[in-house]
C-alpha cells in the first residue's frame, strides 16, 4: 500500500494520553521548583520518587516523560495528515493553530517580566524590544546567550521543524514512508555530531536539543507506519533501533538536562502509547480527562507563568499541598479562558480558511476525515516541556 492512501486508524485513547502527559509536565515543574529551587519537598514527590524514579528507573522529576508522550502522539497522528493534505494546507492547519494562543501567552509573559512579577526563564534581568519580537517567532532560543521569556515553548520549535521536515520529505512519505524516520535519525545524529565537534562559537545548542527530542516524534511516526501496514516489520525494527541510537548519542554527549535515563523513558512511553492510544474505554471518556486533554495546550503555555508566584504567596497560609492546589485552580481558570476565547475561535477560523490552500487527496479524504478531530496533535489543541 502506498502512503498516499493511508488507512483510517482510530486513536480513542489519545485524550487519556494527553491528560497523562500534561499532568506529568505539571508534576515535573512542581518537583523542579520545590526540590531544586526551594530545597524543600512534598509528600507526593516522595511517593513518585519511590515508585517511578527509584523503582521504575525514570528520570528525576519525571523529566522528559510528558514531553515524550506529547511528541510521540504528534508523530503518530500527523503522519497521515502530512501525506493527505497539500504542503500549504498542512502547514497552515498545524502552525496556524499553534500561533494565536502562543502569541497571547508570550504577550502575558513579557508583560509579567516588564512589571517585575516574573523573571526570565533564561536568567536575564529583563527582555529588550528586539528580543521580545524574536520570541514571537521562537527566535530567542537561537540567540547566544539564549533568551527565553516563556521557557516551555522550546518544544514548539521541535514541532515546527517536524512539520517542515514532513513537507520536505513528502515525496518519500508517499512512496517509501519508512525512509522518513530513518533519514530523520541520520539528520539528528549529524546535528548532534556537528555541535559536539565544531568550535563553540559555531555551535547551535538549541539544534542539539531539537535533535535529541525528535526521536520521540519519529517513534510515533514508526508506530503509525506499522499499524497502517506501510512498512514491513524488519524495517520497523531498523527504524526503531536508529531512533534508539540517536537517544544514546544524545545521552553520551550530555545533551539532555536531567539525568541519563532518557532511553528507558522512551521505552516506557512507547509501551504506554502502544497500550493506550487505541483504548476507547471508560477512563478516556471521563469528563475530567476530556477537559484536561482539550485544554492541555493552554495549560502547557500558562502553567509556568502561574506556578511560582501563586505558590510563594499561598504556601505560608495554606501549606504545601494547599499552595499546589491553589496553583492548579488558578491554572485551570486561566487555561479555560485561553482555550475558550483564543483557541476555539482561532481554530474555527483556521478550519474555515484552510480550503484556500488546496484540497485533501480525494482518495483518502473520506477514509481519514472521521479520525481527524479525534487525533489532532496535543501540541495544537498541546505541548509540554520540562
Amino acid at each position: 500500500m502506498r502512503a498516499s492512501s493511508p488507512p483510517r486508524i482510530e486513536f480513542g485513547g489519545a485524550n487519556l494520553l494527553r491528560a497523562i502527559a500534561v499532568l506529568a509536565v505539571i508534576y515535573s515543574h512542581i518537583s523542579y521548583y520545590l526540590i531544586d529551587d526551594l530545597g524543600s519537598g512534598w509528600w507526593l514527590i516522595d511517593g513518585v520518587y519511590t515508585v517511578l524514579v527509584a523503582g521504575g528507573g525514570l528520570n528525576q522529576h519525571l523529566s522528559f516523560l510528558g514531553v515524550a508522550i506529547f511528541m510521540m502522539l504528534t508523530g503518530l497522528m500527523l503522519t497521515a495528515s502530512a501525506t493527505r493534505h497539500t504542503p500549504g494546507r498542512f502547514l497552515f492547519n498545524r502552525v496556524g493553530r499553534l500561533l494565536p494562543a502562543l502569541w497571547v501567552a508570550l504577550l502575558i509573559a513579557i508583560v509579567l517580566v516588564r512589571l517585575g512579577i516574573n523573571g526570565m526563564f533564561s536568567g536575564q534581568d529583563g527582555i529588550s524590544n528586539s528580543e521580545a519580537a524574536l520570541s514571537f517567532v521562537l527566535g530567542g532560543f537561537f540567540l547566544t546567550p539564549e533568551v527565553a521569556v516563556l521557557g516551555v515553548t522550546w518544544t514548539l520549535v521541535v514541532q515546527v521543524l517536524f512539520y517542515l521536515y514532513c513537507v520536505a520529505a513528502r515525496p518519500l512519505l508517499r512512496t517509501i514512508p519508512i525512509a522518513v524516520p530513518l533519514a530523520g535519525a541520520a539528520l539528528c545524529s549529524a546535528v548532534l555530531l556537528y555541535n559536539l565537534y565544531v568550535p563553540q562559537p559555531y555551535a547551535v545548542p538549541m539544534l542539539s536539543k531539537v535533535a535529541a527530542t525528535l526521536p520521540a516524534v519519529f517513534m510515533g511516526q514508526i508506530i503509525y507506519l506499522g499499524w497502517a501496514r506501510l512498512a514491513n516489520w524488519r524495517w520497523i525494527i531498523v527504524a526503531t533501533m536508529a531512533q534508539a541510537e540517536v537517544v544514546r548519542l544524545a545521552t553520551d554527549s550530555h545533551v539532555y538536562w536531567a539525568g541519563d535515563r532518557y532511553l528507558w523513558t522512551m521505552v516506557v512511553v512507547t509501551c504506554a502509547v502502544l497500550a493506550l492510544v487505541r483504548y476507547d474505554g471508560y477512563l478516556g471518556r471521563l469528563s475530567v480527562v476530556r477537559w484536561t486533554a482539550t485544554r492541555s495546550y493552554a495549560i502547557y503555555l500558562l502553567h509556568t507563568l502561574i506556578l511560582y508566584r501563586v505558590y510563594e504567596n499561598t504556601v505560608g497560609h495554606l501549606g504545601r499541598t494547599g499552595a499546589v492546589l491553589a496553583f492548579l485552580l488558578v491554572t485551570a481558570g486561566a487555561a479555560e479562558l485561553l482555550y475558550r476565547f483564543v483557541e476555539v475561535p482561532s481554530s474555527r477560523w483556521i478550519g474555515a480558511q484552510s480550503h484556500r490552500f488546496g484540497r485533501s487527496d480525494q482518495s483518502t479524504a473520506n477514509a481519514t476525515a472521521p479520525a481527524t478531530t479525534r487525533t489532532s496533535t496535543p501540541i495544537s489543541t498541546a505541548s509540554a516541556t520540562d
